[in-house]
């Protein structure tokens, strides 16, 4: 047995023995099962939100783009360095709250609550779950590919052992396991990333001599208009890079669960401190390896899988295992999480929604059986080989982002926001993001389907809401919990409403 694969086989085990770990803890009800109870600190929290957003597209995606595109590559992580300190500051701390007064236990059921209409809950959730699905199939072939490459097994092989691991642990201890087991793969994403990133420059001769050689192969290359200078001036396309993983944060339910299972709202501001640490140290790196991979490992046909060829020359073996395991840990950080996310909206947003007085229990166990089917079907279509990790994640996010965005800021930042117009800003941003897409309006037109789906449903909740106030107002009972979120205050027992309202009750002198 090779070095590379004891390391992925201690990686498999620790992440199984977390999730029998919480298993006690988090499955007794869906509050514990789907929020952990709320009981989650500023490490866990930022961490696990950071690690969940890389996913598999870091070591994947990442490093493709810089192989083929250069600098160009570091608009998206310019905008991704600060994406989690954004949606935590903005957000995090203000939803936390809300979502408590509303008691609401989900991100889609957070929506409706605020925006009170059935209609809000079946035109979010089909919109989430298909974005879910097309991101978590990216996780699925991302992680087969990786596994495949380093330890030479087959690709089917590997694909369905990634995602029987995935399973276990999601299915033992629900969302506490994906939060224990996000903050440690997040750690391991660090070392790995760092350490490969150290020894690339070394193995080229250091920052200095890596430009130049990368500059004597194509000098656009180290500019960030593109290798063809193709971007030079396409603003539209530079900020839609910019956008999709800075504010586009803030519209992805499977990363926005993790403010409302914070121990308490304050929780946000140190997480916002770790957020920013991991991002400096993470990020980058992807990038600048894909670029340096041109001198290391040239000619290759699929540049996705630049990062794992380098690892392979310019580490020693018991490092490469290190390093596939923080691979593994991105994917799999970001597809449980998905795929929990994914349970949740079908069977508590949706199934909720259609089957009265579901118990407890039955919607846990609607919520993996979800779980289970999605994996299966995300693993047959992976097993086919879509289309490149960097596409569907760029596609899943974009119409995420678009539909989402406005309605999770405006729920805690605009009083005036209400239901027709979270609809139409929905409709509207999912459509023009695909759309975009679709007609290719990025190449054609140098607008990026981000920036077209995000004014789409920007304008939407603005003229909905405007247009409708008199025929649907803000009921009074969820205005009242806006405008106490508003405040830097404990959580008032009398203003919670909903299936946790116990929970509304804090410790006297306990923070918000």
């Amino acid at each position: 047995m090779s070095v590379e694969i004891v390391f992925i086989l201690i990686y498999f085990v620790a992440v199984i023995g977390i999730g029998i770990a919480v298993s006690r803890r988090s499955s007794k009800d869906r509050t514990g099962y789907l929020l952990g109870g709320r009981s989650l600190g500023a490490p866990v929290t930022a961490l696990r939100m950071q690690s969940t957003s890389m996913s598999g597209y870091m070591f994947l995606g990442a490093g493709g783009l810089g192989y083929s595109q250069g600098y160009y590559g570091m608009w998206f992580a310019l905008g991704d360095l600060g994406g989690g300190v954004l949606n935590l500051s903005i957000i995090g701390r203000r939803m936390r709250k809300l979502s408590h007064l509303l008691g609401s236990i989900t991100s889609i059921g957070y929506l409706e609550r605020r925006y009170p209409s059935i209609w809000t809950k079946l035109i979010a959730g089909p919109i989430a779950l298909i974005c879910l699905f097309l991101y978590v199939l990216a996780q699925l072939l991302a992680g087969g590919q990786g596994l495949s490459s380093v330890t030479g097994l087959g690709l089917n092989t590997s694909l369905i052992l990634s995602v029987s691991i995935i399973l276990i642990y999601t299915f033992l201890g629900g969302y506490l396991a994906v939060a224990y087991t996000g903050f440690l793969q997040a750690i391991i994403m660090v070392i790995g990333m760092l350490w490969i990133l150290i020894s690339t420059v070394q193995h080229v001769g250091g920052l200095t001599a890596g430009h130049e050689g990368v500059g004597e192969l194509n000098a656009n290359l180290l500019t960030m208009w593109g290798a063809d200078n193709q971007y030079f001036g396409e603003w539209g396309v530079i900020l839609g890079a910019l956008l999709i993983f800075s504010i586009g944060y803030m519209g992805y339910p499977h990363v926005n669960v993790g403010h409302m299972s914070m121990k308490r709202p304050s929780i946000a501001r140190k997480a916002g401190l770790w957020s920013t640490g991991f991002n400096l140290l993470f990020i980058p790196g992807a990038y600048l390896i894909g670029m340096f991979a041109l001198l290391i490992v040239p000619n290759l046909d699929n540049p996705e899988l630049a990062i794992f060829e380098v690892a392979q020359v310019v580490l020693p073996p018991f490092a490469v295992g290190l390093v596939m395991a923080a691979i593994m840990a991105a994917i799999m950080s970001t597809a449980d999480s998905i795929l929990l996310q994914a349970g949740t909206i079908a069977s508590q947003d949706l199934g909720g929604t259609l089957i009265k007085n579901l118990s407890e229990k039955a919607a846990v166990n609607i919520s993996r059986i979800v779980i289970f089917v999605i994996a299966i079907v995300g693993l047959i279509l992976a097993m086919i080989q879509p289309p490149g990790v960097f596409d569907l994640v760029v596609f899943a996010t974009s119409t995420m982002g678009s539909a989402f965005v406005p309605a999770y800021v405006c729920a805690v930042w605009w009083k005036k926001a209400n239901t027709p117009g979270a609809i139409i800003s929905m409709l509207a941003g999912a459509a023009g993001a695909v759309g975009a897409q679709l007609l290719g309006t990025g190449d054609a037109y140098g607008i990026d389907p981000m920036m077209a789906g995000i004014v789409a449903s920007v304008l939407g909740i603005i003229i909905g809401s405007l247009a409708t106030q008199k025929s649907h107002p803000v009921p009074p009972e969820v205005l009242a919990a806006v405008e106490e979120t508003m405040r830097v205050a404990p959580i008032p027992k009398h203003l919670a409403i909903g299936e946790d309202a116990k929970l509304a009750t804090q410790r006297p002198g306990d923070p918000a």
